[in-house]
């Protein structure tokens, strides 16, 4: 070894390149209670979605068990009374996608305008504003804006189309005060999918002579199609899932039409002025009331909660198949 003017003497290169390496990690008791408390808690959020999953298929098999509803009398029936045992799924339906759209239309467009906006516009200022605003809104309570359709929107309505028009209870309100509700969600999701599109695009953009308008509209929105189809689409499920805002403002009972003829009749399924009752509202309309255990008119309510699980799964499928498929990279 050589003396080292500054300290100890340092073995040769030589003698560091021989010394074996040992490549087991250390064990540190502290990231092994840490990972197991996090597989715990993926456990725990994966047997419980499994738990619900198989609760709301069995109990659904019990209701289609029964002798009296039958799976072509729910899927093409026009008339859903458990009373009489008309099982018919489609007045349900119809008002859970009619609430669902009328609220898509508000919140599509809106929530698109301020992404783009924060995203391409605002300064900062502007956005340490804006934010919170949004964040705020999302944090109403659904039951807020259940009262706010029935005495604000409602009100409102029949003012523009006349009260004769527009019932105190209708779908309009309920779906127009959903698409408020969903603002929150399109516009945070597609702004984040705006703000992952390179800089280098923009700069490419204004480069050859676009404004900032033709840049966010023909270059950047594209680029991040992936981003604002998963945005809508998950507030889509979130409009068709929503509970509160449909119980109050909608309506208290089903839409039901004597046969097809009567509902395709100047297409009066979807006059938006009327009440009506989506699937949400009806559960939780009927699960608050006088029900027996093990009755038909209970096992429904699982036959309706399996179908809307149906209906969002089917979403968040198709959310993620679109995600992959037009996802961009840089």
């Amino acid at each position: 070894m050589e003396p080292n003017a500054i300290g100890p003497a340092l073995p040769p290169a030589s003698a560091l390149q021989d010394r074996p390496i040992d490549l087991h990690r250390r064990i540190r008791p502290g990231e092994t209670v840490i990972k197991v408390f996090l597989v715990a808690a993926a456990l725990v959020s994966v047997l419980t979605t499994l738990g619900i999953v198989l609760v709301l298929i069995y109990d659904a098999f019990v209701f289609f068990a029964r002798p009296e509803p039958t799976l072509a009398e729910f899927f093409t029936g026009t008339t859903w009374q458990p009373k009489i045992l008309k099982f018919g799924i489609f007045p349900l339906f119809n008002a859970t996608v009619l609430t669902s759209l009328i609220g898509m239309v508000v919140a599509l467009p809106i929530g698109l305008m301020i992404a783009i906006y924060l995203s391409e516009y605002a300064s900062p200022r502007a956005r340490s504003i804006l934010k919170p605003v949004l964040e705020i809104l999302a944090g109403i309570p659904t039951v807020v804006f259940g009262f706010f359709a029935l005495g604000f929107m409602t009100p409102l309505l029949q003012g523009i189309f006349g009260s004769q028009r527009v019932e105190i209870f209708n779908v309009a309100s309920a779906g127009i005060v959903i698409g408020i509700l969903i603002i929150p969600l399109v516009s945070s999701m597609s702004e984040d999918a705006l703000s992952a599109v390179p800089r280098s695009l923009r700069e490419a953009a204004y480069g050859i002579g676009s404004t900032r308008l033709e840049t966010s509209v023909r270059v950047v929105a594209p680029a991040a199609l992936s981003g604002i189809s998963a945005a809508v689409i998950v507030a889509m499920s979130r409009a068709v899932g929503e509970t509160m805002v449909v119980a109050i403002a909608a309506g208290a009972g089903p839409r039901n039409f004597a046969n097809w003829s009567a509902a395709l009749d100047g297409l009066s399924f979807l006059n938006p002025f009327k009440a009506a009752e989506t699937m949400t509202g009806h559960i939780v309309r009927i699960s608050g009331g006088d029900l027996s255990y093990q009755t038909i008119d209970y096992d429904s309510i699982f036959a309706i909660a399996f179908m809307l699980f149906l209906m969002t799964m089917m979403l968040n499928i198709i959310s993620r198949w679109v995600v992959r498929r037009f996802r961009q990279e840089y």
